[in-house]
Order: C-alpha cells, then sequence, then structure tokens
C-alpha cells in the first residue's frame, strides 16, 4: 500500500477537484467498512457527484473543513488516480511512458535468452534497437 489519498466531499458539484471515485475505476477502498460506514456517517454514497479523491501529494488541495477520510490504495489504484487527476497533457505522456515501460519489461531477460539461443549481439542490438553496451553486459551474466 501506498500513502493516503484522501476522500472528501465539496459543497458544490460544479468545483473542478479531484476525482470523482467511480471516474477512476473499482478501488478495494470503497468497498471496506470504514468508507461505508464514513458515507453513511455524512448522508452519502459511492456515487454522489460531490465526492472526491485526491492523491497523497495533493491532500493540500482538499477544502478547509471539507469532511475528509484517508484511504489506502494500491500503487495500481494511485496510478489511476493520479492518470485522471492529472493534466491531459501529463495524462497522456504518462500513458505513453506506462506503455513504455509495459513493452521494456522483461528486456533484460529476453536478451539473454537471444544469446543464449545463438542471435548474434549486434543482431540482438539491431532487433532490439539498445546499446551495445546492454547486449554486451547481458553476454556478461
Amino acid at each position: 500500500m501506498t500513502d493516503e489519498a484522501y476522500l472528501f466531499l465539496l459543497d458544490d458539484a460544479a468545483t473542478a477537484l479531484g476525482v470523482s471515485p467511480a471516474a477512476v475505476g473499482e478501488l478495494a477502498c470503497m468497498d471496506t467498512p470504514a468508507v461505508q460506514a464514513w458515507l453513511a456517517a455524512q448522508g452519502s454514497s459511492a456515487s454522489s457527484p460531490l465526492l472526491r479523491l485526491l492523491p497523497p501529494e495533493e491532500r493540500g488541495a482538499v477544502p478547509e473543513g471539507a469532511e475528509r477520510l484517508p484511504v489506502p490504495l494500491s500503487e495500481e489504484e494511485l496510478s489511476r488516480v493520479r492518470r485522471q487527476t492529472a493534466p491531459a497533457a501529463h495524462a497522456d505522456v504518462e500513458e505513453e511512458l506506462l506503455a513504455y515501460r509495459d513493452c521494456a519489461d522483461g528486456r533484460d531477460g529476453l536478451i539473454e535468452r537471444a544469446l543464449a539461443a545463438g542471435v548474434p549481439p549486434h543482431r540482438v542490438v539491431e532487433l532490439a534497437g539498445v546499446d551495445p553496451k546492454t547486449v554486451t553486459a547481458a553476454a556478461d551474466r
């Protein structure tokens, strides 16, 4: 789990602050007794247009006097909250970075398997588009 994000209730649904939990997708914390009891105590529900969520680094933006509840999020959930609260230009680039990370994940293992299968190092460099030093390091392992 990460630092705690904050659920809070706005006074006015027209205020553009945070993100609606429903817009982020399924969040494990929303089904916990603590969140359910807090929502009930506020006379609210998970689908309320007044309910918002902010990542930990933005908790200072929660309006003074707003009803709030710290909630734990997994790394993946927090990543979704951050993408939803980021400006559109940031969100687009973050999506590209995530796609790159997913594609690059396991790169070193793939290079090692290629070398073990007999693919020449210069060909691995060509095909993978990696620095020759990366291939040399993989060959030395």
